[in-house]
């Protein structure tokens, strides 16, 4: 094990802050965000249209001071204490893009940004789609949706970046699993 490893359990771990949403802490000299609610989970909702467009949202984000784009996503256990992963995409998926999923899969759960944060999410390829609704978010969110042709994605996210768009780089990944299972198999195996 490496000496900072060691280091760090032989500390206690203090709060500096506790907020709302977060939590501010440090243990020896590591200083990390923690999720206040649903253990830090979050869903990242993979989804094409019937017509095989590639669903996105767009959304200011305060930490950046910028607009984003991002495949929707969302809180795990903010205002539904029973929510499991299925449920949370379901709903953010409805709310943000206004697609209703016949079928959610979860495909991988894992770390956003090990070394700052508790965060975890599960990425979940959301398929047999419904328009049921406009979306745009809950709150004030102001979410802009864009379904854009899977052929075209990559072309149109790198356009979007020249236009000064921060692109959330799960982005990537997200389009891989579109079209193949977390071990590289093609969906249709």
């Amino acid at each position: 094990m490496s000496q900072e490893h060691h280091e760090a359990e032989d500390f206690p771990i203090e709060t500096l802050y506790d907020g709302q949403w977060l939590r501010l802490k440090r243990r020896g000299h590591w200083e990390y965000a923690e999720r206040s609610h649903g253990n830090g989970m979050a869903v990242i909702i993979v989804a094409a249209t019937p017509e095989d467009h590639v669903v996105f949202v767009e959304q200011y984000r305060v930490p950046l001071g910028k607009r984003t784009i991002e495949m929707p996503a969302g809180l795990v256990g903010d205002d539904h204490a029973h929510d499991t992963l299925e449920s949370a995409a379901r709903r953010e998926l409805i709310e943000e893009t206004g697609w209703e999923a016949t079928k959610v899969e979860v495909l991988l759960v894992g770390p956003t940004s090990s070394g700052m944060s508790n965060e975890r999410i599960a990425f979940v390829r959301a398929t047999q789609l419904t328009r049921v609704g406009n979306g745009g978010g809950v709150d004030g969110e102001g979410i802009t949706v864009h379904e854009v042709p899977r052929t075209q994605a990559p072309a149109w996210l790198m356009q979007k970046q020249a236009e000064g768009y921060e692109l959330d780089l799960k982005l990537w990944a997200g389009l891989w699993m579109l079209e193949r299972n977390p071990d590289g198999t093609p969906i249709n195996s």
